[in-house]
C-alpha cells in the first residue's frame, strides 16, 4: 500500500512538472509521433529490411519478414578488461533465447564504450571520462537508429555507462527498455583496512608493493566493485526508478539466480512492446517526474555518488524534464540517511544486499511517503510492489517474496524511524564563489564547517606535490583545485586527493577541498565542495581566489564564501588557465565537447 507523498516530495514534484511542462509536452509529442503501427521494421523498404536480417538464422528471418513478432535490440558495454562488464559476455545468448521463448526475436544492435574511472584516476584518460557518457548516448542512438526494433535491452553497469545508455534510449523514447545488471564481485579486503593502507601510503609509511597487494585483494574478480560509488549508485537508482526487475541490482554474477533474472528481463521486454499492447511501457513515458524524484530521494537516502547530481539532471533533460540542484537540496532536508556504505561506512553493497537491500529500502521510503509508490516500473507493478526479494524457486525460475520487516544489520541499513542522520547525504552550498555540492554522509558533523586560508592549485598534481613537500603541514587549509571543470579539461574525478587530505585531517588540522572538478562516490570524510559552478575556465569566481584568502564552507547552512569584499573580488584579474596540454591519450578528439559542454549544475552535457 503506497502512502501519500510527503508534502515536500509532492511540492518538489509539482514544481518540476510545472517548470518542465512545455519541454515535456514537446518531448512526449515527439515520441508519440515516432510510435508505429505494427513492427518498427514494417516501414522499411525491401532492400533495407533484407540488409537488416541478412546475417540471421533462417527461422529468425522468417519471423522478421512477418508482422507479428517483436524484435528486440541488445546494446551492450561488454569488454573483458573491466571486471564489472566482463559478466556481460554471455548475456546476448541468454537474452536471445529468452526473447525467442517469449515469441520474439533479438539482435545484438551495437556496443558502447566502457571505461573505468578506477583505472584512469590521476591519469590523462580521466579527462575523457565524463564526456564518455555522451559518447555512449550517441552510440546507443546509432545502435537503435536502424528502425528494426520494438524494444531494447541495455547492458551496462558503471559510472557513465548507465546514464549514457538511458540518455540514448530516451532519444528513442517510444520504445520500452529494460536495464540488465551484472551484479557485484564478492567482498574482498575490508574497506576500513583498505582505507588505512591508502593513508599509510600517502604518508610515505609503506611502499607500492604493499599498496598494490591491498588493492588487488579489494578488486579481485569479475563483477562490480563493491564500494558504494557511482557504479552501484547506478544500479540502485535504476531499480528505484523502475528500469530493473525488482531485486535485480545486487545479485552476484555467475550464479543461478543472476542467470534466471537475466532471462526474465528478456521475456519481460517482449511483454512491454507495443505489439503486445496491454503493457506497452515506453521508456520516455515511464521516466516521468515521479521517477526522477524517486531517483533523487534514493540517492540521498543512501548517501550515493555525487556524480548523479550531474547524471540525473542530464537524464531528466533527455526526457524533457528540468531537474535542478535546488530540488536535490530541498529533498535532502527531509530525506533521512538510511545506509552506511563505504566510503560513508565500512560495509559494502554485499552487506547491504544481505541486510535487506533494495526491497527493504523501497518499502521504508514508500511507507514514509518519501517516494512515489505509484510510479510505473518495467516489472509491470508499481514501485510500491518492488519491496520484494528475489530467490531461485524449485522450478528453476525466479520467485519474489516480501522484503524482511527488520534490517538484517542495523549498522548497515536502517528504517526511516531510526536513521543514521535526519537529512540526506548531499547538500548544496551557495555564496560568492558560486554553487557546489557537498557529500555530507561521510563527514562528521563537527567537520562540516571549515573557515581557513586558501591554498590554490591548478591541478591535483600540484596539491600532491605540496603535500609531499610538507607545505600543508601544521595549519588549517582550504585546498582550492580549479580549472578542473567540464570546459577546462573534461571535469576529471580527483580521488587521489582524498588520502593526503585525510592524513592532514587525521593530524588535527581543519581541512576542506573546493573544486570545480569531481570526486564521485569516494569523497570520504574530508568536507569537499565540488562541481563548483560557474567553473573557473568559464570566468567563475574561483578564478579570482588567491593564496591566503579566507574561505568559509558550511555544509549544514549551505554556505560557500570567500571572505573578500565583493568589489575587491570583482576587480581582480582572473587567473589564466594552466597551459598544460589537453591533447594526447585521445583528449584532442574531445575539443568540440569542451567548447560546447554545459555547466555542471545543468548536467555537464553536450546536448543542447
Amino acid at each position: 500500500m503506497s502512502a501519500s507523498p510527503h508534502p515536500v516530495v509532492a511540492r518538489v514534484t509539482e514544481r518540476i512538472a510545472a517548470r518542465s511542462a512545455d519541454r515535456r509536452a514537446a518531448y512526449l509529442a515527439r515520441i508519440a509521433d515516432a510510435r508505429t503501427q505494427g513492427p518498427a521494421r514494417g516501414g522499411l523498404g525491401c532492400a533495407n529490411l533484407a540488409h537488416g536480417f541478412a546475417a540471421c538464422a533462417p527461422d529468425v528471418k522468417l519471423q522478421l519478414r512477418g508482422d507479428v513478432a517483436p524484435n528486440i535490440a541488445i546494446v551492450s558495454s561488454y569488454n573483458d578488461m573491466l571486471s564489472a562488464h566482463a559478466p556481460l559476455k554471455d548475456y546476448p545468448d541468454l537474452l536471445k533465447a529468452a526473447v525467442a521463448g517469449a515469441g520474439g526475436t533479438a539482435q545484438f544492435a551495437g556496443g558502447v564504450p566502457a571505461m573505468c574511472d578506477g583505472i584512469t584516476q590521476g591519469r590523462a584518460g580521466m579527462e575523457l571520462s565524463l564526456f564518455s557518457r555522451d559518447v555512449i548516448a550517441m552510440a546507443t542512438a546509432v545502435a537503435l537508429s536502424h528502425d528494426m526494433f520494438d524494444g531494447a535491452l541495455l547492458l551496462g553497469v558503471c559510472d557513465k555507462i548507465v546514464p549514457g545508455l538511458v540518455i540514448g534510449a530516451l532519444s528513442f523514447g517510444h520504445l520500452p527498455a529494460v536495464l540488465v545488471p551484472a551484479g557485484p564481485m564478492a567482498s574482498g579486503l575490508p574497506n576500513a583496512q583498505k582505507a588505512a593502507i591508502r593513508k599509510r601510503f600517502a604518508a610515505g609509511e609503506i611502499g607500492r608493493d604493499e599498496l598494490l597487494a591491498a588493492e588487488a585483494q579489494s578488486y579481485h574478480s569479475s563483477g562490480t566493485c563493491t564500494f558504494y560509488g557511482t557504479a552501484n549508485s547506478n544500479q540502485l537508482l535504476m531499480e528505484v526508478m523502475g528500469l530493473h526487475l525488482p531485486g535485480a541490482s545486487f545479485v552476484p554474477p555467475h550464479t543461478g539466480l543472476r542467470d534466471v533474472l537475466t532471462r526474465a528481463a528478456g521475456r519481460r521486454i517482449v511483454e512491454l512492446t507495443d505489439l503486445r499492447g496491454r503493457e506497452y511501457a515506453p521508456i520516455g513515458e515511464l521516466l516521468d517526474e515521479r521517477a526522477f524524484v524517486n531517483g533523487v530521494v534514493a540517492l540521498l537516502a543512501t548517501g550515493g555518488s555525487t556524480n548523479h547530481t550531474l547524471h540525473l539532471v542530464a537524464m531528466a533533460a533527455a526526457a524533457g524534464i528540468e531537474l535542478t540542484w535546488d530540488d536535490f537540496d530541498e529533498l535532502s532536508r527531509v530525506t533521512p540517511l538510511l545506509t552506511r556504505l563505504y566510503p560513508n561506512g565500512t560495509a559494502d553493497v554485499n552487506h547491504f544486499h544481505a541486510a535487506g537491500g533494495t526491497g527493504f529500502l523501497i518499502r521504508e521510503l514508500v511507507a514514509a511517503g518519501l517516494v512515489h509508490g505509484d510510479a510505473r516500473t518495467v516489472g509491470g507493478a508499481s514501485l510500491a510492489e518492488y519491496a520484494v526479494v528475489p530467490s531461485l524457486g524449485d522450478d528453476g525460475e525466479a520467485t519474489w517474496t516480501d522484503a524482511p520487516e527488520t534490517s538484517g544489520d542495523a549498522s548497515v541499513l536502517r528504517p526511516v524511524a531510526e536513521p543514521f542522520d535526519e537529512h540526506g547525504g548531499l547538500h548544496t552550498v551557495n555564496g560568492n564563489l558560486g554553487r557546489a555540492v557537498v557529500k555530507v554522509s561521510a563527514v562528521a558533523h563537527e567537520r562540516r564547517t571549515v573557515e581557513a586560508p586558501a591554498r590554490v592549485f591548478g591541478s591535483q598534481d600540484e596539491l600532491q606535490a605540496a603535500f609531499a613537500a610538507g607545505e600543508l603541514d601544521g595549519r588549517d587549509v582550504v585546498a582550492v583545485v580549479r580549472f578542473q571543470g567540464p570546459s577546462a579539461n573534461g571535469m576529471p574525478e580527483l580521488h587521489k586527493l582524498t588520502p593526503p587530505l585525510s592524513v592532514l585531517q587525521d593530524r588535527g588540522q581543519k581541512v576542506a577541498l573546493v573544486t570545480d572538478g569531481r570526486m564521485s562516490g569516494a569523497s570520504g570524510s574530508v568536507p569537499a565542495a565540488i562541481h563548483v559552478s560557474p567553473e573557473a575556465a568559464a570566468g567563475g569566481p574561483l578564478a579570482r581566489v588567491r593564496d591566503g584568502d579566507v574561505i568559509r564552507l558550511d555544509a549544514d547552512k549551505g554556505l560557500l564564501e570567500v571572505l573578500v569584499p565583493d568589489a575587491e573580488l570583482a576587480a581582480r584579474e582572473p587567473a589564466a588557465m594552466p597551459s598544460e596540454t589537453v591533447s594526447g591519450t585521445g583528449r584532442e578528439l574531445f575539443g568540440a565537447f569542451r567548447r560546447t559542454v554545459g555547466p555542471a549544475e545543468r548536467g555537464a552535457g553536450v546536448f543542447g
